[in-house]
Parts: C-alpha cells; sequence; structure tokens
C-alpha cells in the first residue's frame, strides 16, 4: 500500500480562522483524512510546509507510520522540534492511521488495543466564538446546556493577554464565574481557561477566588515555557491545573512530570504528532496519576475524529475538547461524520477513522484571509491610568475585535 499524492486543503468554516485537512492516497486506491493544527494568520505556512514534507513521502509505504516521522524529524526538519512541523506531520500521520484501518477493514480503536470506553465525553468550546458582553456569554451558554452539554469551557478575564493584570480585571472575573455558576446551576462543570496570561501571585490569588464555585479546573495559567510557574500555582491552590495545549514532544511532557506541574494534560492530536504521539503521552502519564483531556481547537471531522479513537483505547481519559462552532460547515462537507449528541460521541464503526469529506465541497469554502488582530501600541500599555474594564470580552482566539 504505497503512497501515491499527498494533497492539502485550506477550508474557511465561517468561523475565526481557516482549517487545513489533508488527503492522502495510495496506489491501490484507498484516500485517507488527516488534518493539521493552524492558527488565524498562519495558516498558510503549515499548509506549505505539509506540502513541502509531501514530496518525501510519495512511493513509501502508508503502514511504516512511525518510520516516516522520524526520518522527517531526523533528515527533513534536521531534528529541530516546531509546531509548524509537527503540526504538518499531525495531519500526514492521521491520515495514514485512516488508510491502515481501511486497508484493514478495521476502526482505528481497534489497531491501538481496542476500546477501553463504549463512549467518550465532550466538553463545549468555541460557543464564545465571537466578542460579546457578559450578560451576552451567559446566554450562549445556557443554549450551549440546553443542547445536553455538562461542561464548558470559557476565559473570564477581560482585556488583552498580559502578565500581570489590575485588580479590576480579577474582580470582573471572579463575578463573571459567579454568574455563570448562578444561572447554570450547580451540575454543570466550568471548566475556565486563562490562556498562559498570568504571573503566579495573580494566578494564585485568582483561582483561591474561584474555588467556592466548584469549577471543574484551572487551564494554563501561567506560560507553559517555565514549568516552574506553573508548578508553584498548583501547589498553592485547590483547582485541579491543565496544561499540554502549548506543549507538544514528549520531551516537554517530561518536565510536566518531574516538576508534578499539572493533573491534567490536554495535548493537541493535529499538533504534537498525530495518533502514536497521542498514545505515548498518555502511557508516559499514567504512572504519575495524570489524566487526559485532549484540546481540539480544531474541525469536527478529522480532528475530532483522531482524538475519539485515541481517547476510546487509553485508559487515563477524562474528556475532549469539541468546539461546537464548527458543527453546522463540517456537516456541510461530511460524506461521513462524527455524531456529536448530547455531549457524548458513540465510537464509530465504520473503518479507519470512520469520516470522509467531500473534496468538491471543501474547495467551494477555499482559504479566506483573517481581518488583522490589530496588536495594541505601546500607549495602550499597562498599567493604564483612569483604567475602566470595558464590557466586550474576547471570542475563543482571545482577540476582542
Amino acid at each position: 500500500m504505497r503512497i501515491a499524492n499527498v494533497e492539502g486543503f485550506l477550508f474557511y468554516p465561517g468561523s475565526t480562522r481557516n482549517l487545513l485537512f489533508c488527503r492522502i492516497e495510495t496506489e491501490c486506491g484507498l484516500h485517507g483524512w488527516g488534518e493539521a493544527y493552524v492558527t488565524a494568520e498562519k495558516e498558510k505556512s503549515v499548509f506549505e510546509y505539509m506540502q513541502a514534507m509531501a514530496a518525501h513521502l510519495i512511493g513509501r509505504s502508508a503502514f511504516n507510520i512511525r518510520h516516516a516521522g522520524q526520518v522527517l524529524f531526523d533528515d527533513f526538519a534536521i531534528r529541530r522540534s516546531s509546531l509548524t512541523f509537527l503540526s504538518s506531520w499531525s495531519a500526514i500521520e492521521m491520515a495514514l492511521w485512516d488508510l491502515v484501518g481501511k486497508k484493514a477493514n478495521l476502526p482505528v480503536y481497534n489497531l491501538l488495543g481496542g476500546a477501553m470506553r463504549g463512549k467518550i465525553r465532550v466538553y463545549a468550546n468555541g460557543w464564545a466564538d465571537e466578542p460579546g458582553t457578559r450578560d451576552e456569554n451567559i446566554e450562549r451558554a445556557a443554549r450551549v446546556v440546553a443542547n445536553g452539554y455538562g461542561a464548558l469551557k470559557f476565559d473570564p478575564l477581560p482585556g488583552p493577554w498580559r502578565t500581570f493584570i489590575d485588580r479590576k480585571d480579577e474582580d470582573f472575573a471572579v463575578d463573571y464565574v459567579r454568574a455563570m455558576r448562578e444561572a447554570l446551576g450547580p451540575d454543570v462543570e466550568l471548566l475556565i481557561e486563562i490562556h498562559r496570561r498570568l504571573a503566579p501571585m495573580h494566578a494564585i490569588r485568582l483561582a483561591r477566588r474561584l474555588e467556592e464555585f466548584n469549577v471543574g479546573w484551572y487551564e494554563e495559567p501561567c506560560l507553559s515555557d517555565n514549568i516552574d510557574l506553573l508548578s508553584e500555582v498548583r501547589s498553592a491552590i485547590q483547582i485541579p491545573i491543565v496544561t499540554g495545549e502549548t506543549l507538544y514532544t514528549k520531551e516537554d511532557y517530561v518536565r510536566v512530570f518531574e516538576k508534578r506541574a499539572a493533573d491534567i494534560l490536554n495535548p493537541d492530536i493535529c499538533a504534537i504528532g498525530g495518533i502514536t504521539a497521542m498514545m505515548d503521552i498518555a502511557a508516559m502519564a499514567q504512572p504519575h496519576a495524570v489524566a487526559i483531556a485532549p484540546h481540539n481547537n480544531n474541525s469536527t471531522l478529522s480532528g475530532l475524529a483522531a482524538t475519539v479513537h485515541t481517547c476510546a483505547a487509553i485508559p487515563n481519559f477524562l474528556i475532549a475538547e469539541c468546539f461546537v462552532n464548527r458543527l453546522d460547515a463540517c456537516a456541510e462537507i461530511a460524506l461521513q461524520g462524527i455524531e456529536v449528541k448530547e455531549g457524548w460521541v458513540d465510537l464509530p464503526t465504520a473503518p479507519g477513522l470512520g469520516i470522509d469529506i467531500d473534496v468538491e465541497a471543501l474547495r467551494r469554502n477555499p482559504f479566506k484571509d483573517s481581518p488583522p488582530k490589530g496588536l495594541r501600541h505601546y500607549w495602550e500599555e499597562f498599567p493604564r491610568q483612569n483604567y475602566a474594564v470595558g464590557e466586550m470580552l474576547q471570542g475563543a482566539t482571545g482577540v476582542a475585535r
């Protein structure tokens, strides 16, 4: 089963950024789908990188997944890790798993050791994708809960991302979480996202004030480049700490375990090297009693499908992310999709990843430039005289336009 063609597709789903799919076709006529993690205004760089990698795969066996990844790292990336490399390889890697599953006539999770659970629980994100006021976001959250989701994630802090915040920002975040809890009731899991914003002194104080609202977790309070900061926060608060969205290699995760810096990891299957990497990281985490709750700021097709298959097979799985704002757009391009119903996904039974995408539908929704983020100027930096917290909260991308 030799690789005959590797093709990338940039697709605009009508939300904050484009998505990047990969389709691999073999000489025997089978095809498989994968997906790369991309960020707004930088999607084309990953697309071009993936295309450059693709030229080295033609004629190789689709079965030799681990070797292909290793030789690309050794001889193409010249043993330099980067998000661009790993995102590109993730798309190719999961497309190869899709092909192997189709050739074996088995769903991918059965090739990973079989299912350990019958359904995959997901939490909702993307429901606050567009900027809005606190009250508007609470109404949006209530609609998500009404659709059956028992857990949702949001960033309660206002204003631009910065390391040192005003006490007014902290007060706003506490009031926001309080209002969300009162509106949604005691049973909905509120997963608090901080987006790597804060110095430990702010992260600790804010977390202690949020503890009374029984939040489910505290995600990336500090920059993950310095794991000691995260460890300092974890040792000082009672809320479970999540990290991993911006950690991409097994070597990165070793530091988390050594420092006992997190209770839960959220690697993104489209950014870390795909299915094999997720399985490896989960296995590394298990003896440390650390759970896996995959990040998944991707499509509800390839990215979600690969996440679902992997989560089915790992013992320390907790919950996975689902960007609900992309469900409709992805359904429109799907020949076969993943069904998300009331916060749960049934395991696919079709061979491979269990999804297929309409190429012509992809081409009808090509790449669309994102509006510039509008980076702030030096005179807009903090501290600010007479600062007042604005009413408009950022969207899921962290940018208030």
